[in-house]
């Protein structure tokens, strides 16, 4: 069963971003409505409480979404220089279609289709979205050994990983493993064409990333960022900009909850929404300050 249930970002204008959301990834919305004192909690963002949102979800009707929550725009805000959430992995039947789709939208590419590095079979695509979010668009034609990785069913589909720009791989490769209960894969090193970019940094240059994941459904990379990495800006009482949280079922969440108490913003409840589906639901703050949206796993 695939753990990934969505990803939340602060985008500056939500009609705009719905609409390139939908003109360019044919997605669509399953749910508006404006963020509850919960979810600010969640956020650990007061000052967003009646902020619009939409929960939008891939045109294949794949059950992992994107939530878009209005947040104003920080002019300090720099992609892929700033610790946390930095990027949505979705998968496409083409990239090449994707990369046509891609043009003329409000959507710019930062990295043509190339193969993964060490991985042949897995072809991605880097594009900056109209709040600077990275969203990667990737075909997979074959997973990986050990991995399971999903077949698109629309050109763009799901969200399947999420990456987290972390300043200590192996402090979140800990978290992961021993506060969360998932399989933290080892680090291993690759040419890193995204982060090199963005800190001027050799083309060959090789950062350390490890995958995370539960029995063979992989859902999260970790990316050790390079000297010279910032903690992210917000506005005061606002979500941080970028990608803010990143929604997940969790085995055995209950029975963790006490261990978890220490990391968690504010109770667990349930939650009766298009991502969580009546779940028990709670937000832990992981290493570098980022939020884990945690839910019971469904039968």
């Amino acid at each position: 069963m695939r753990l990934l249930r969505a990803a939340t970002l602060s985008v500056a204008d939500l009609e705009r971003s719905v609409d390139a959301y939908a003109a360019t990834f044919d997605y669509r919305i399953v749910e508006r409505g404006r963020v509850d004192a919960g979810l600010a909690r969640s956020l650990d963002a007061p000052a967003a409480v009646d902020a619009p949102m939409a929960v939008l979800g891939p045109a294949s009707g794949a059950s992992v979404f994107i939530r878009l929550v209005q947040v104003p725009a920080h002019p300090a805000y720099l992609a892929l220089r700033t610790l946390g959430w930095a990027a949505i992995e979705l998968c496409v039947t083409d990239v090449q279609a994707a990369l046509a789709r891609v043009a003329d939208s409000p959507f710019q590419v930062i990295g043509p289709p190339r193969p993964l590095d060490g991985f042949p079979d897995i072809v991605p695509m880097q594009v900056r979205g109209p709040d600077a979010e990275i969203v990667y668009l990737t075909q997979i034609d074959a997973s990986p050994p050990g991995m399971r990785l999903p077949q698109a069913r629309s050109l763009v589909d799901q969200p399947f990983i999420l990456v987290l720009a972390a300043s200590d791989l192996e402090a979140a490769r800990q978290f992961a493993a021993s506060t969360l209960g998932l399989v933290a894969g080892p680090a291993a090193p690759i040419r890193y064409t995204m982060i090199n970019q963005a800190f001027s940094l050799p083309e060959d240059t090789r950062h350390a990333i490890a995958t995370v994941g539960h029995g063979e459904d992989v859902f999260l990379e970790f990316d050790q960022y390079p000297h010279g990495v910032m903690a992210r800006p917000r506005h005061t009482g606002q979500p941080v900009p970028g990608i803010s949280s990143v929604s997940l079922m969790l085995p055995g969440l209950e029975a963790r909850l006490a261990e978890l108490g220490p990391l968690m913003r504010g109770p667990a409840r349930r939650i009766d929404d298009a991502i969580s589906q009546g779940a028990l639901a709670v937000t832990v703050e992981g290493p570098d300050g980022t939020a884990f949206d945690l839910m019971e796993m469904r039968p």
